[in-house]
């Protein structure tokens, strides 16, 4: 198949520092390419060659003749004095745009909540990278250059984005720090770095296993990065069997890599940590109103939050993800109902802003002034130079002035001076903005180990799977409602609601009956004797202000009739949660046998369905008994 693009042997250097030395590679016509690689590495620099922005110092760059080619910046080149009509649709009118399936599709998944006729100069940096993007795919291109384009796109607007570039026809190229969409769309992963270009089959998934390989072969001396290879590599193993089943080539070599090593996290012995230095409450949320203007973000809400939870919050732009982290932290009260922290707690909140630095202080004798020395799970000590290297300071980044930090850099710098605070509780909010994947991998490792409560805001969805047990959602019906199959059934959720006309909807749109918290992993079974148990979603109103159906009277045959319900129901369950037991243990027994994991995910699957089921009938039966 013909190339689009060929680099031979390309070579490019800022001052002394090759990004680029002695390149070839080249992208063929239907071809989806992901690049991967540090922050600085040079992937920006890599697609500036490839499309002409850039020249390079040495070798050659060919490019099909009469070559269109669609180029996404980090920074946008939309014209201030525009309308958002004349800068994605070319000033067409809603009856000329909207007949096209695709652009309709296009406009409602990006633009949403953006007038057309809006001016450009108004626009948020969110608003003007959705725009851009937008406009970017409603153009006809034989190739695609994408750079970072899931920026300020929900969980949601990223898994649409994935599918619509799967069934473009044009090659696509896209750089990009969210492994799941780089699994979810790429043939091929190239990772620059050192100077170098290496390619790799398959998405993130094959590229972990097929780079621990090669570094196998090679007898790899970096003890450091094996060590979290291995256990990036044992967490995919463990994880959904779709990530390692696909790659084509032997993955024998390098699942020796990973034999005897234990599980990423083990969620129980943390909680036994964690309650030693937390106790038994953490965070009460009790029958919480919030709102904001005439958005109501929460309505008669309770959420509890236990010692060692490691929870995941997902939900569109604006369904209040950040004001529930504000009300968390205390730093935002809600309009009724209170938030209560238990009397251990020691939180500490990363934010969306970056933090207000001296720009003269230097990074090492900044973090030592915080902590010298800190101790891990398993008692190991880390200077405050280790800790810094950790997380991608070394060199002369080490004594680098704050101010000639990059975001990147400083976002890492915000998040490793929370840590060395030694939170119990954790709050992130999109911590993984400006975080390349090397940074991404070193964060999940040590939070493998961190003993506390986790409560993550995030768009990433491989990040959410990585480090969280339990998935949330705002789906905007003021509720925190959980996930038990996690952000796959979030988006199932979302699609049915929009099929039905009733986006943000309460039950009529897919939202749980387990609607506040219960602290178990998505596998455990409700216990419907527990304050936790699906009663707690029940109208917080009486009868008599139209909370829900009038009780039977005790004893009469209504009443009767809903006390054997409830009985059946409660036995069933046992039963669903016996056998989810038995088939969590046939998967950690057989944990390389993807056939046997295949069907026994799609059992539990069943199971999750049935289960699903039966709490809404007794929470449908519950309300009947008084």
């Amino acid at each position: 198949m013909a190339n689009l693009i060929n680099l031979e042997r390309v070579s490019k250097s800022y001052g002394v520092r090759p990004l680029l030395d002695d390149v070839s590679l080249g992208i063929a016509v239907g071809e989806r390419v992901g690049i991967v690689g540090r922050n600085g590495d040079g992937k920006t620099t890599l697609l500036e060659v490839m499309t002409g922005i850039e020249q390079p110092d040495a070798g050659r760059v060919s490019r099909t003749r009469g070559i269109e080619i669609g180029y996404l910046h980090q920074g946008d080149e939309l014209v201030d004095s525009h309308t958002v009509r004349e800068a994605v649709l070319g000033g067409r009118q809603d009856h000329e745009w909207a007949a096209d399936p695709t652009t309709r599709q296009v406009v409602e998944e990006l633009l949403a909540g953006v007038a057309l006729d809006r001016a450009v100069v108004g626009l948020s940096g969110g608003e003007r990278r959705r725009c851009a993007l937008a406009a970017l795919l409603l153009s006809r291109h034989d190739l695609v250059i994408l750079d970072e384009p899931t920026n300020h796109l929900d969980v949601e607007a990223v898994a649409w984005l994935a599918s619509h570039l799967v069934a473009l026809p044009s090659a696509l190229i896209v750089v990009t720090h969210d492994r799941w969409f780089l699994d979810a769309v790429c043939q091929t992963t190239w990772e620059v770095h050192d100077g170098a270009v290496d390619s790799y089959e398959g998405g993130y998934a094959a590229f972990v296993l097929a780079k621990a390989e090669r570094q196998r072969q090679a007898s790899a001396s970096e003890t450091r990065r094996q060590n979290l290879a291995r256990k990036e590599l044992a967490w995919l193993r463990r994880g959904p069997p779709a990530r390692t089943s696909k790659p084509k080539f032997r993955i024998d070599a390098a699942n020796a890599l990973i034999d005897d090593v234990p599980p990423p996290r083990d969620r129980m012995e943390l909680q036994r940590f964690a309650s030693q230095r937390l106790g038994k409450d953490v965070i009460d949320i009790e029958d919480v109103d919030l709102a904001r203007g005439e958005r109501v973000l929460l309505d008669h809400a309770t959420w509890r939050i236990g010692p060692g939870d490691r929870v995941g919050i997902v939900g569109v732009n604006g369904a209040g993800k950040t004001s529930l982290l504000s009300l968390i932290a205390g730093t935002l009260a809600p309009d009724v109902g209170r938030v209560k922290q238990g009397r251990t707690v020691e939180m500490q909140h990363l934010t969306q802003a970056l933090d207000e630095i001296d720009p003269l202080a230097r990074v090492l004798p900044t973090v030592e002034s915080i902590r010298r020395v800190t101790k891990t799970l398993d008692g190991q000590e880390l200077t405050a130079t280790s800790m810094l290297e950790r997380f991608g300071f070394t060199g002369d980044r080490l004594t680098a002035r704050l101010g000639d930090l990059s975001g990147g850099e400083r976002r890492r710098f915000q998040l490793l001076k929370l840590l060395l605070l030694e939170p119990n509780v954790l709050l992130l909010d999109e911590p993984t903005n400006d975080l390349d994947i090397d940074t991404l991998t070193v964060l999940e490792d040590f939070l493998d180990s961190w003993p506390g409560t986790l409560i993550v805001v995030s768009h990433d969805r491989y990040f959410l799977e990585r480090v969280t047990d339990s998935v949330w959602a705002l789906l905007g019906d003021g509720q925190v409602s959980m996930l038990p199959r996690g952000v796959d059934e979030y988006l199932e959720r979302r699609s049915a609601s929009a099929a039905s006309g009733s986006l943000g909807a309460g039950p009529s749109s897919g939202s749980s009956p387990i609607s506040s918290a219960s602290h178990d992993a998505p596998s455990a079974a409700v216990d419907p004797s527990s304050p936790s148990a699906p009663m707690a979603s029940a109208p917080v109103d009486g009868p008599g202000a139209g909370g829900g159906p009038p009780k039977a009277r005790p004893g009469s045959a209504e009443d009767r009739a809903a006390r054997k319900v409830l009985a059946r129901v409660e036995k069933q369950l046992e039963r669903i949660a016996t056998r989810e037991a038995e088939l969590q243990a046939e998967m950690e027994a057989n944990l390389t046998d993807y056939d046997l994991l295949a069907r026994v995910g799609g059992q539990l699957g069943e199971l999750a369905a049935e289960k699903d089921d039966l709490e809404l009938e007794w929470l449908e039966a519950s309300e009947l008994v008084e």
